[in-house]
């Protein structure tokens, strides 16, 4: 379920975004999943086509949707092989923290400070 807050400083496009991005991540959207149209979507939330029309396209740029002409939108198995890269590099990192003896505190740490400005973005 999608809910814009019409009173957030976040705009429209962006809570969109992120609240299918979140959906897609934790699984509750599924490779394959098809999207309701922009135009459907649009009038379900009571937003401009154009809003709707962004936060797919930064999806679709970020390999988490794809559009296949009227066939519609997708979720894309993209999504998942980006899930299964992060996984490979934090097992790669947790090897260089074990190698380097860091201790678990100060390894998340560094991970939440390179997260910081990514997460600023979004």
């Amino acid at each position: 379920m999608i809910v814009i807050n019409a009173a957030s400083p976040v705009p429209p496009f962006e809570q969109l975004r992120a609240q299918l991005a979140r959906q897609i991540q934790d699984r509750t959207l599924p490779v394959g999943s098809r999207l309701p149209t922009i135009r459907r979507l649009a009038t379900d939330l009571g937003l401009a086509v154009n809003t709707v029309g962004r936060a797919y396209r930064e999806l679709e740029e970020a390999g988490l949707i794809e559009t296949r002409g009227r066939a519609g939108s997708f979720v894309s198995a993209a999504g998942e092989r980006a899930r299964e890269r992060a996984v490979q590099a934090a097992a790669e990192y947790a090897a260089v923290v074990a190698s380097v003896g860091l201790d678990v505190r100060e390894a998340l740490g560094i991970v939440e400070a390179a997260l910081r400005p990514a997460l600023r973005r979004h």
